[in-house]
């Protein structure tokens, strides 16, 4: 079977647009492949963070992802710190690439101009993101196109390896993510919803009250003709409900359109509404449960030991054939 490896960053926070769009698609990939799941927690720290905060969101973030339908009995979860293979492994990669190559890279370049106090770090982490993905013959890594630069430059250096030292790693290719349904912010419906907007009443968290949740789509921004289709142009508000509503209940937007042609809005948002709460009640019930349990550590240390021994398998090939160590 395939491999294939996601790396998610701990920011403890995940919204309804996450969920739709990039969870709900990782799930079908635990059905397909042999699939990695690791936290970057060492990718976090290329900038400043709370160390108490990050610790709480490693957690917060798993439990919140087994919540949400990632199935531990189908991937293998592991932090990316648990295993010092990793940065070991960056090392030997950095000294195999060159400067210009990560000068080049779009994310680097737009971070460090918003900072003039960027770290080393900020700069060199796309060569631990090689690593994290070359440790274990990793066949696909699913990427937005704004990731896949990423994943070109740990094709450009395993090649580069491989000719110099030999067939040692496997040349990953990007998993292009098809675009799920794409949910738009609930105040402005002409954007996408975001964590970091501004104005907080057009975001849903999968942590936030129920309460809350719902007098968010009950306040949705609309328009003020009072039919209900799908007209992403014209009826932007009223398009995104539709799509929200279409993707929980896994009916198509043509055969909700006739469903709800003799709705008003109040009564139209009042389902979506409860749609979406009780997708999220059952989400929360099951995170409460888990986040103070055992369980979340029990998966976590069997990926540890399962990546650690993998990992230094890798390891120890690369450290011999570059002539480190006795």
């Amino acid at each position: 079977m395939k491999k294939v490896l996601t790396g998610l960053q701990p920011t403890g926070v995940i919204t309804l647009g996450n969920y739709i769009g990039a969870i709900k698609q990782m799930i079908k990939y635990q059905n397909e492949y042999e699939s990695y799941l690791f936290i970057a927690d060492m990718h976090a720290i290329t900038i400043n963070q709370d160390k108490n905060e990050l610790r709480k969101n490693i957690k917060s973030l798993l439990a919140l992802y087994l919540a949400c339908g990632i199935d531990p009995n189908k991937n293998i979860i592991y932090i990316q710190s648990d295993n010092e293979y990793h940065t070991n492994l960056s090392w030997i990669l950095e000294c195999n690439t060159y400067f210009g190559e990560l000068s080049r890279m779009t994310q680097f370049k737009d971070k460090s101009s918003k900072n003039e106090n960027f770290s080393a770090g900020l700069f060199t982490y796309p060569v631990l993101m090689a690593a994290d993905i070359l440790l274990y013959d990793i066949d696909y890594v699913p990427v937005g196109l704004d990731q896949k630069q990423h994943v070109e430059l740990a094709r450009d250096i395993a090649i580069r390896f491989n000719k110099k030292y030999g067939d040692i790693f496997k040349v990953p290719e990007p998993l292009l993510t098809k675009e799920g349904t794409k949910i738009m912010d609930l105040v402005d419906p002409t954007k996408k919803m975001s964590k970091s907007s501004i104005n907080q009443k057009g975001v849903i968290r999968l942590l936030d009250n129920i309460d809350d949740i719902k007098k968010k789509i009950l306040s949705a921004t609309t328009d003020s003709d009072n039919k209900i289709y799908y007209d992403m142009e014209n009826k932007p508000g009223i398009s995104n409900l539709l799509n929200i509503y279409s993707v929980i209940k896994e009916i198509p937007v043509k055969e909700l359109e006739n469903k709800f042609k003799d709705y008003n809005y109040k009564d139209f948002k009042e389902e979506v509404a409860d749609a979406v709460a009780d997708l999220i009640s059952n989400i929360q019930e099951k995170y409460y449960r888990l986040i103070n349990s055992d369980i979340l550590n029990e998966i976590l240390d069997k990926g540890m030991d399962i990546t650690r021994k993998q990992a230094k398998i890798k390891y120890e090939k690369v450290k011999e054939v570059v002539g480190l160590g006795r």
